[in-house]
């Protein structure tokens, strides 16, 4: 995939070259996957990077910053796509936000009917 058809609101899965020295000395070199959402992509050309986000076990959150260019990138499968609004997604990383919409979602519904 060409970095220019990656976009904020993309859910991506990035396979990621890491290398390891197992306890008998010798190199391997695996590959990790980091699945989460793109919070933003800030700069232009080589140094274009992108801020992706998961939500780990027991709820927490994490966020790494990824050059676009970085050769460790083995590649960049796009899982699905969002429509968003926003140049950057921050506010998602405030849960309490996150909750006030929900709950204003459900009381809308319940006025509803």
């Amino acid at each position: 995939m060409k970095n220019e058809d990656l976009r904020v609101g993309m859910t991506v899965r990035i396979h990621e070259k890491i290398e390891d020295i197992t306890p008998k000395g010798e190199k391997r070199t695996r590959i990790q996957v980091f699945e989460g959402l793109i919070l933003g992509i800030r700069g232009a050309g080589i140094s274009k990077t992108m801020t992706v986000r998961k939500v780990a076990d027991a709820g927490v959150g994490v966020e790494k910053i990824y050059p676009l260019n970085l050769p460790a990138i083995d590649k960049v499968e796009v899982v699905k796509t969002a429509k968003v609004r926003r140049a950057k997604l921050s506010f998602i990383t405030d849960k309490r936000s996150k909750f006030r919409r929900k709950l204003k979602e459900v009381w809308e519904k319940k006025e509803k009917k």
